[in-house]
Order: C-alpha cells, then structure tokens, then sequence
C-alpha cells in the first residue's frame, strides 16, 4: 500500500493511502492523522463525504471558543462554510474521502440529509458491526493495519455498486466549467426538468448543484493561489460582478478575509 508522508513543525504526521481495488470506484483516498501536540486545523468545505475513525485521542469541534466532542466514528456531510476542528495531543484518525455521488452505496438514507451535519455511525450501522472494526482499530499498530480494518467495514457495508449516470455527467459538467455554470442551463443540456434534476441530485450527492457548484468555485479561485493579482480580478475570474460579493463568499467559505486567507499558513 503506497502512502505519501509528511511531517509538519508541530510534530502532526497526516499519511494518504489508495483503496484496494474493490473500493476504487467509491473512495477517494484515505488520510491517517497522528498528532504528538494538540492542534487546531481549518478544514474547507468540499465535495467529498467524509468518514472518520478515531483510535486514539479526542476530536472536537471549535464554536464560538467553544470545544464539542466528536463521536469516534463519524460521518460528515457536505459543507457550504469552513470549520475549525481541534485535535488532542496523542490522538489518531483514519478518514475516509468518498467520490462525488458514490457514498450513497453504503448509506440507505439520502445524502442530503447529512448536510452541514456530523453524525455518529451509531445512528447509521448496527452496534455489532461498528464494534468489530472498533476493536481491530484498538489493537491495530501499523497504518496497514488500520485501513484494511477500515475496508473490511465498508466492504461490509457496500449495498449497491449501481450509478446514476446522469447525475456522473452533472459532476462533470460542473467541475469542467469550474463551477460557473448555471443550474437551468445544466439541467437543459440533460434533457431533464429543472426540479427532478435537483432533487435527483441533492439525494445522491448530498447537497443542491447549485451549492455543489459554488463549493467547486471557491475552491478553484483557492487551489489556483494568489499570483499577485488584484482581489477584484480575482472575482471576476470567479465569475462574479464585484468585489464585496466575492469577499463575502470567501469568508463565508473560509473563516477568513482573502488577504488573511492566502497570508496564512496552509491547511490540510
């Protein structure tokens, strides 16, 4: 199993791995995060579901100054604002990134319904099967080890392998115009109304397209950088009108002003 290693200056180690070939179609990649210290990251919104199993240590959220503890296994939504997520000294996490519209095989219940939301895995799978990954992950001692007790629950779980292959061609569309493209323009080049695209889209994606395509531009103007143009040709780069706009979005987006944003140190 191939991982690409990194070590930060506070002593937190973050490991990307591949699935096995039998979870390819449906996962992105996995992340194993080990942290020494106790630290706080800003995690953007994207348009990956992502699961997360905790082996040691706590996670919680940061409102308001405020610490709310995580569950061990979790499930998070999609996201239209950024959140600060606080990680223990001597803490571990195996997260699980879905492809777009491919979590729907494992979970019976629409997507959509996560959004915005941090749910237990209790309230998803039966206690007998979260038990039993939750015991190996105890007692597993090599990354190795804990991604393949990670894919022997999900595996389990897989429902159905079934896509919806109009919805595949929305994503497309979408991440290829870099989000700019409009929802009734989308849904005419589909042949289909614009109400049953949304709603067909919202179930298996986990958010509207038109949420979905912002969350695909503000992350194209981010993943392109700041080369030294102005904020405003950055905005109408991004499709918008005016600069006031854009700079709502992106704090909005990010917690952050852009001029903030892009003179701090990254992010995972």
């Amino acid at each position: 199993m191939d991982a690409l290693n990194i070590q930060t200056e506070i002593n937190t180690k973050y490991h990307f791995y591949s699935p096995s070939v039998l979870l390819q179609p449906f996962i992105k990649k996995y992340i194993v995060i080990e942290s020494e210290d106790e630290i706080v990251n800003r995690v953007l919104p994207d348009t990956s579901l992502v699961m997360a199993f905790r082996f040691k240590g706590l996670v919680n959220y940061v409102v308001n100054d405020n610490k709310l503890n995580l569950p061990s296994l979790v499930v998070s939504g999609l996201r239209k604002t950024a959140r600060l997520i606080n990680y223990t000294g001597n803490s571990g996490n195996v997260l699980v990134l879905f492809k777009e519209a491919r979590a729907t095989s494992f979970f019976r219940q629409p997507l959509h319904e996560l959004f915005e939301e941090s749910v237990s895995l209790d309230n998803l799978f039966t206690k007998q099967n979260l038990t039993r990954v939750e015991d190996e992950l105890s007692v597993a001692e090599k990354d190795g080890e804990r991604i393949a007790a990670v894919e022997r629950f999900l595996l389990s779980r897989l429902i159905y392998q079934k896509t919806d292959d109009l919805v595949d061609t929305a994503i497309q569309k979408i991440q290829a115009s870099n989000g700019l493209i409009k929802v009734k323009e989308l849904a005419g080049s589909l042949f289909i109304s614009q109400d049953a695209f949304e709603k067909r889209f919202r179930r298996v994606v986990g958010t509207s397209p038109k949420q979905f395509s912002s969350i695909v531009r503000m992350n194209t103007v981010i993943d392109s950088g700041f080369n030294g143009q102005t904020f405003t040709d950055m905005a109408f780069d991004a499709g918008y009108f005016d600069q006031s706009h854009f700079n709502k979005d992106f704090k909005s987006f990010t917690g952050q002003s852009p001029s903030d944003y892009f003179n701090s140190p990254s992010s995972w």
